[in-house]
């Protein structure tokens, strides 16, 4: 999963796999989007030969690439069971998520509502609006964890689901449907990796290292068509199948959501699902789009294809994090970058400014945190303050990975070779052990890399940009002073769970009374959010030194307004890189290598 840019949160990674028992009893689930007056999925469930082992409906915790509490149960207005003739069965809300049946073999049909995420406000832990569900007049998006449950025991069942919906809509998702119409999922965890877009949409199609490419869009007001997308990303799909030789799925879904807001994109086995503000469509959208897509189509190879056991065996009602989530998602982001500059549709200069850009996010952040650390703790509030340098300082990381296998190899091969080596050994139905993947991607490799990973990935030593860029002839610079001035705001906004915190505050900002992971409630009167952050962006653009401005914070359930001064501080180039113009021949020529799919 990837939020926008801008805050670097988020993308989701996921994968679907079976659990170990495997049962056939069939999940037949029916949702009615013909009634959408209330902004409520109504689901019916049909089942039959349920036990007590089946005696919990489960509703999601969270999903797998979230890395979010969710609770799901949160937004179920309804829920009863009913018998074979129809007549109501007790059951009992017994957790946030979970209800009871009372007598399950008895139970036949199961009905609830269940409120849209989008929509439906709540204290806390809001969902993503990537990662959610809406229902509007002209269109309805479902992700599987926000409309559908199942019996305790019967993850691993097969799944038929029939939608109800206007004649005039289209629909758009990876699931396959059977000869009576029926979407069909051979388990729930991949009813919950493949999303469902409906309405009034656009297609494209094409083909990409012979996979079928779809992208369907919806725009509210019709300004971005499917094919217009397509056309743009058409080179950067072309170079994914040559970073990966062969795609490894035969199938692949893009859905495309522009209407009010931009909160970004989550990425499934084989679709990704994209929650953009919808604007006048221009090259610079296009490429946008096209640069998250780069990222959320890699994830195609990892997870899908090289993940552990944690990622194959979801667990829907506890979340369990990952240490690995250094590859799932940093890895995934250095790739995206670097396909296209081996592509080609990205020149080493944009690509060296992409690592700029990186540093200056790391160093936003608590750079004593590992992304061992990180993974470990991204369910938690402290993890969440730093996921958005999964994306960062991950793909850094990466990259100097690369670089090091390179030279270990003599310029043979790189970290691209070895994740196509991964996938190959593993593949979908194959887990890699969480406990032991270091010492088995070291086993495959060098006896150096166990070093790389103790200091860079288990433990947050610094960086070695200028020791590892320099193997390449490309120099790389801390600060350099440019002698002028610039206007500083003196606290760095962070956005965690939904809200907005000011960190790293500058002492006069101290002074003036707020502190430290205040959460930044208003700005000038205007409260702060994704709708408004940009517009709040643009303003503080205007301002100069000395030019005064309000900032309402809460703390402790409480609201108080400081009056805050734009602040100046030198200007500074920082984190520069640059081809070296006296690079050596054996410099070069490990560039060269760097720069193409061995």
């Amino acid at each position: 999963m990837k939020i926008i840019r801008l805050l670097l949160l988020a993308s989701a990674t996921f994968v679907f796999q079976t659990a170990i028992a495997k049962p056939t009893l069939p999940l037949f689930y029916e949702i009615n989007l013909n009634d959408r007056a209330d902004d409520q999925f109504k689901v019916t469930l049909r089942v039959d030969g349920l036990t007590a082992d089946n005696a919990i409906y489960q509703f999601a915790a969270t999903a797998p690439g979230t890395y979010q509490i969710m609770d799901i149960g949160r937004y179920v207005r309804s829920f009863k069971a009913l018998d074979a003739k129809g007549r109501e069965l007790k059951t009992q809300h017994v957790s946030t998520n979970q209800w009871k049946f009372e007598q399950p073999e008895k139970v036949r049909t199961v009905q609830y509502s269940i409120a849209e995420t989008w929509d439906t406000p709540v204290t806390e832990h809001k969902p993503y609006n990537m990662c959610g569900t809406s229902i509007e007049q002209d269109h309805a998006l479902i992700n599987g964890q926000g409309v559908f449950g199942f019996p305790s025991g019967m993850q691993a069942a097969p799944i038929e689901v029939k939608i109800d919906y206007p004649a005039e809509w289209m629909v758009g998702t990876a699931l396959d449907r059977n000869a009576k119409g029926y979407f069909t999922a051979p388990n729930y965890d991949r009813i919950v990796d493949s999303p469902i877009l409906l309405g009034r949409l656009t297609k494209a199609t094409t083909k990409v290292a012979g996979a079928d490419v779809d992208v369907y869009t919806y725009s509210k007001t019709d300004k971005i068509k499917s094919e217009q997308l397509l056309t743009n990303m058409q080179a950067m799909l072309n170079a994914a199948g040559q970073f990966l030789k062969q795609l490894p799925v035969k199938r692949y879904t893009f859905l495309y959501h522009f209407e009010d807001q931009s909160w970004g994109a989550w990425e499934h086995s084989y679709s990704s699902e994209y929650v953009i503000k919808e604007e006048e469509f221009s090259k610079k959208l296009a490429d946008d789009m096209t640069s998250i897509a780069a990222h959320e189509f890699f994830h195609v190879v990892t997870p899908l294809n090289i993940h552990s056991e944690i990622i194959q065996q979801f667990n829907f009602e506890t979340p369990t994090p990952s240490e690995h989530l250094w590859l799932y998602e940093g890895v995934t982001e250095w790739a995206s970058d670097a396909m296209q500059l081996r592509g080609k549709i990205m020149d080493l200069p944009t690509y060296l400014d992409e690592q700029t850009q990186k540093i200056v996010y790391d160093k936003s952040l608590d750079t004593t945190y590992s992304l061992s650390k990180l993974g470990l703790t991204c369910y938690t509030d402290e993890g969440q303050r730093q996921y958005g340098n999964i994306y960062a300082r991950g793909a850094l990381v990466a990259g100097l990975l690369d670089i090091r296998l390179l030279e270990l190899s003599k310029g043979k091969r790189g970290l691209r070779e070895v994740i196509n080596e991964l996938a190959a050994t593993y593949g979908p139905d194959k887990a890699f052990s969480e406990k032991d993947f270091f010492t088995t991607f070291t086993q495959m490799t060098y006896p150096e890399i166990a070093d790389f990973f103790n200091r860079y990935v288990k433990a947050a030593e610094p960086l070695p940009f200028k020791e590892y860029y320099s193997k390449l002839g490309i120099t790389y610079i801390p600060s350099i002073s440019t002698g002028e001035k610039t206007t500083w705001l003196g606290m760095k906004p962070a956005f965690t769970d939904g809200k907005f915190y000011l960190t790293k505050l500058a002492d006069p900002l101290v002074k003036a009374g707020l502190q430290e992971n205040d959460e930044w409630a208003a700005f000038n009167g205007q409260p702060v959010s994704l709708e408004s952050v940009g517009k709040i962006q643009e303003a503080l653009k205007q301002l100069k030194p000395g030019d005064t401005y309000d900032v309402t914070v809460r703390r402790n359930g409480q609201e108080s307004t400081v009056k805050s001064t734009m602040l100046e501080k030198e200007a500074v180039k920082q984190y520069v890189f640059e081809p070296a113009a006296q690079a050596t021949p054996e410099q070069l020529q490990l560039r060269e290598v760097w720069m193409q799919n061995l």
